[in-house]
C-alpha cells in the first residue's frame, strides 16, 4: 500500500502564526514524547513511522511549502510539488499519475490518501492499513475510514452507512452529508452515521482509468504541462459522488481537527510558549508568543493570546474560529517564514513614492545548512553579520565571515551563504520589487556550489 499525505492551506484560523507560507500543520506547539515540542507534520511523519508505513509515504501539496516540508522532516518524505494551488482532485490525480509513471507502481496497488496533520492516536495508523484488505475483499471502488463520533457535531462531514451488522469490516455506504444543522447532526449519529475524516484507499488503476476516460494526461511531464487545466475541484466532487460502489470502515478512537485555538490549545502541554507570563487567577488561558517582548496576562481566563511578526491576536477561545472572517481580504505579505536552511523575520518594510522598496530581514540559518546558489534581477542586498560563524560564495569568490563582516550583494550578482555555527545576519533588500519569487536558483548542494568558485 502507497498512502499520499496532502498538505495545503492557510490556516488563517490560527492566525498569527499560521499564515500563506506557514500553514497550521507546521506550528510546533504539540507536546514530542521525549522532549521539546513538535508540529502536527512531525507528529503525523513521526507515527508513520512507528506503523511502519513512512517509507511508502508522498506528501502531495504545493511550492510555497516545500521547503518547510524539507526542514521539518529532514528530507526525509518523498514530496510531489504541485505547480500551482488548486484542489483535492488536481492534487490526487498528480500523485496517482506520479506514482505510475515516476515510481512504476502496479496498477494493483493500494493507494490510501489522508491529510496531513490529523491529531490521532498511533492505532489510527493500523485502521488505515485495513483499508487494503477490506478494499480488496469487497470488491469496491472505494474504501473510507469513517470517526464514530462523540457528539453530534456540525463542524465535520458525514457519511451515512447502510444498516448492517457494526461489526462487519465495513459497510455500504448509503449516503454523504457536509456539516449538517445541529438537530441533523443528532438525527444522523441516531442512525449511525460517521465522522468523515478525509481518509480513504482505491485502487491506482481506478484513478488511472478515471484519468482516460476525461481524456486527462497518465504521463507525469505532460499532467504537469496541462495541471492549470485540470478541473478545481474537490475530489469528492469530481470522483466519489460518481461512484457506485463505497464502503466505509468504523474507527472509533481518538480523532481531533486542531484547526482553531481552541481545540488547538486544548492539545497544548504547556500554558506559555515563547517570551511572558499567565498569572494564576488567569484559567483555561493560552500564550503564544514568538515576539522577543514579554507579554503578561492578568485575571483572564477562556482567552488565548497569540503574537508573531504578522499580528497579535487576542481572543476569547470559543470565539477565535471568527478570525477567518476577519483574515479573508487580507492581503499582507508573511512576516515570519521557516525555510529547509532556518528561518527569518521582517523587521521592517517601506515603499517610497517614486516606487523603490527597503526591506530589512532578520535571518538565522542552522549550522551545517546553505541557502542556495542565486541570484536577483529586482533588488540589491546588504548583509550584516550578527552572531555565528560561516562562508559565502560571491560571484564565484569564497571567503569566511564572522560576527561584524558586512558584505553587499548587487542585483544580478550570484551568492549563497553556509552555516558553518548557528548564524544570524540582518539583511537590507532594496529595490524595486521585494518578493520571494525574485530568485533565480543555480544549485542547492554546496560542494556543487564550491565547485564554481574561483
Amino acid at each position: 500500500m502507497k498512502m499520499v499525505l496532502l498538505s495545503g492551506g492557510s490556516g488563517k484560523r490560527l492566525w498569527p502564526l499560521s499564515n500563506d507560507m506557514r500553514s497550521k500543520q507546521f506550528l510546533p506547539l504539540l507536546q514530542h514524547p521525549s522532549e521539546g515540542t513538535e508540529s502536527m507534520v512531525q507528529r503525523v511523519w513521526r507515527q508513520l513511522d512507528a506503523a511502519g508505513l513512512a517509507a511508502s509515504s508522498y506528501i502531495a501539496t504545493g511550492r510555497a511549502q516545500v521547503e518547510l516540508l524539507r526542514s521539518q522532516l529532514e528530507n526525509e518524505a518523498t514530496i510531489i510539488v504541485e505547480p500551482e494551488r488548486r484542489d483535492t482532485f488536481p492534487a490526487i490525480a498528480l500523485a496517482a499519475v506520479y506514482l505510475y509513471s515516476v515510481e512504476g507502481v502496479s496498477l494493483d496497488e493500494v493507494v490510501t490518501i489522508m491529510p496531513v496533520d490529523p491529531y490521532v492516536k498511533d492505532d489510527f495508523f493500523e485502521q488505515a492499513k485495513r483499508l487494503e484488505p477490506v478494499l480488496r475483499s469487497t470488491g469496491a471502488e472505494l474504501a473510507l475510514m469513517g470517526v464514530v463520533p462523540d457528539s453530534p457535531s456540525e463542524s465535520f462531514g458525514y457519511i451515512v452507512p447502510v444498516q448492517e451488522d457494526t461489526a462487519a469490516p465495513a459497510s455500504r455506504v448509503e449516503q454523504f452529508k457536509e456539516k449538517p444543522r445541529k438537530e441533523e447532526a443528532e438525527a444522523l449519529v441516531e442512525r449511525g452515521a460517521l465522522w468523515n475524516c478525509g481518509v480513504f484507499a482505491f485502487r491506482l488503476d481506478t484513478m488511472i482509468n478515471w484519468l482516460i476516460r476525461l481524456n486527462l494526461p497518465i504521463q507525469y511531464d505532460e499532467m504537469v504541462k496541462q495541471y492549470g487545466s485540470l478541473p478545481k475541484n474537490s475530489f469528492d466532487y469530481e470522483v466519489v459522488e460518481k461512484l457506485s460502489h463505497i464502503v466505509v470502515t468504523r474507527y472509533s478512537g481518538q480523532w481531533c481537527d486542531l484547526g482553531t485555538w481552541n481545540t488547538l490549545s486544548s492539545e497544548m502541554k504547556h500554558a506559555v510558549h515563547g517570551k511572558g507570563m499567565i498569572t494564576a487567577d488567569s484559567r483555561n488561558t493560552h500564550l503564544i508568543n514568538e515576539l522577543e517582548i514579554p507579554i503578561t496576562v492578568i485575571g483572564l481566563s477562556n482567552i488565548v493570546v497569540a503574537a508573531s511578526p504578522d499580528g497579535i491576536l487576542v481572543s476569547d477561545k470559543s470565539h477565535s474560529p471568527r478570525i477567518k472572517e476577519l483574515t479573508d481580504d487580507w492581503n499582507h505579505r508573511p512576516m515570519y517564514e521557516e525555510r529547509r536552511w532556518g528561518q527569518y523575520k521582517v523587521i521592517d518594510y517601506t515603499r517610497y513614492p517614486e516606487g523603490r522598496e527597503m526591506l530589512t530581514k532578520r535571518i538565522a540559518i542552522t549550522a551545517g545548512r546553505n541557502v542556495s546558489y542565486q541570484y536577483h534581477l529586482h533588488r540589491s542586498e546588504v548583509w550584516t553579520f550578527i552572531a555565528g560563524e560561516g562562508e559565502i560564495v560571491l560571484d564565484g569568490r569564497h571567503r569566511r565571515i564572522a560576527v561584524g563582516d558586512v558584505v553587499v550583494v548587487p542585483a544580478g550578482s550570484k551568492h549563497s551563504i553556509r552555516a558553518i555555527t548557528d548564524l544570524e545576519l540582518i539583511e537590507v533588500q532594496n529595490g524595486s520589487e521585494l518578493v520571494e519569487e525574485d530568485v533565480v536558483r543555480l544549485s542547492m548542494d554546496w560542494s556543487e556550489i564550491m565547485s564554481y568558485t574561483l
